[in-house]
């Protein structure tokens, strides 16, 4: 089976409960089972990693060579990640930025991702929807 990676950054396991005013009411397990939905008719399956920490991130992004693609919700790492960054200059495979929010609506210091211009694509305020978006998008990508 082909395996697809869904990679999320620090705070993102607390989805839910997590400021939904800003981020939503759906927990990360919720966009799990969305974005597997979203692909299974491909035939691929997701592996999801949430870390909080930017190493293991990294280790994650280095493991997963293998995949079909990926989507990648950094977090604040987005700012500042440059080991992350360095990391999926590697990754051989297209892969998607999402942000739940509008980062470019919030405050000044998230209006820059060291991330997005290595990325195939970026979808930014839409929401847990942006997740099955980006899967959407890379099934367009990724040849049969």
């Amino acid at each position: 089976m082909t395996e697809l990676l869904l990679l999320n950054g620090p705070n993102l396991g607390i989805l839910g409960r997590r400021e939904p005013e800003i981020y939503g009411t759906d927990t990360l397990a919720d966009i799990e089972e969305s974005v597997a939905r979203e692909v299974a008719d491909r035939g691929w399956k997701v592996v999801s990693v949430q870390r909080e920490s930017e190493g293991e991130l990294i280790q994650a992004v280095q493991g997963a060579y293998d995949t079909v693609g990926a989507i990648i919700n950094p977090g604040a790492l987005m700012i500042a990640g440059w080991s992350l960054r360095d990391a999926l200059a590697s990754y051989p495979r297209p892969w998607i930025e999402v942000h739940l929010s509008n980062v470019w609506a919030r405050e000044d210091f998230r209006h820059t991702s060291v991330l997005a211009p290595l990325a195939d694509g970026a979808i930014v305020g839409l929401g847990s929807d942006g997740y099955r978006l980006a899967a959407q998008a890379l099934l367009a990508k990724v040849p049969r």
